[in-house]
């Protein structure tokens, strides 16, 4: 099986919490519905070391010149300081053409603003941490703002800095990565450390060893 590639976007001050529950169970083949069917590369503005807000040194795998939405099942966004500064804006814009080709998209916290920024949230339902932060972008989607963790809508994914888990949700659910039942079981484990989350995980990992 040749594995779809689920792009993450890399950059110094990337927030380093934001998405690795995400990241860390795309590549997790336990409970899959098809283990192996994705994989995560990551991406830089360059092919230079990048350093996140955690210390964490990453070389991107390629460059953003090189990266189109054919060749891609999602496109990740975390926070960093740049998304408000402008600097991460070709990022933003990289979002617009997988958008219009049908190609997820998923941001979080600061990354949200750029997508506001560029369009993106003007006539979706979306969130971010407050919609004073995004009312700053100068965009004109307020009115579709929604107070809540995260927020999927048409193919693009929002989520605010607090809610890694909601967020993972969100990403998992739209490539379809796991069963329905698996996915709620996933997070009520991984989100509230609820015993009955891991006991579906383990009716499931149960019944595909038995096949």
């Amino acid at each position: 099986m040749t594995s779809k590639i689920v792009h993450v976007a890399v950059f110094d001050t990337l927030a380093d919490w934001e998405v690795g529950a995400a990241t860390a169970h795309i590549n997790n083949d336990a409970w899959h519905r098809e283990p192996g069917a994705y994989r995560t590369r990551t991406v830089g503005v360059s092919t230079e070391p990048v350093t996140t807000m955690g210390g964490m040194r990453i070389v991107p795998d390629i460059a953003l010149a090189e990266l189109t939405p054919a060749d891609s099942a999602m496109l990740i966004l975390p926070g960093a300081t740049g998304w408000e500064l402008g600097e991460l804006d070709p990022f933003a814009q990289k979002a617009r053409e997988f958008a219009a080709a049908g190609v997820p998209v998923a941001a979080i916290c600061g990354a949200t603003f750029g997508l506001a920024r560029a369009g993106l949230l003007d006539d979706r339902r979306h969130t971010s941490n407050v919609a004073a932060f995004l009312a700053a972008s100068g965009y004109a989607g307020g009115d579709h703002y929604v107070d809540e963790p995260a927020v999927t809508d048409r193919g693009v994914i929002t989520a605010n800095s607090t809610a890694p888990f909601e967020f993972a949700r969100e990403v998992l659910a739209a490539l379809e990565i796991y069963e329905p039942e698996v996915l709620d079981g996933w997070y009520r484990l991984f989100s509230a450390g609820d015993p009955a989350g891991y006991a579906v995980l383990a009716e499931y990992e149960a019944r595909q060893a038995a096949v």
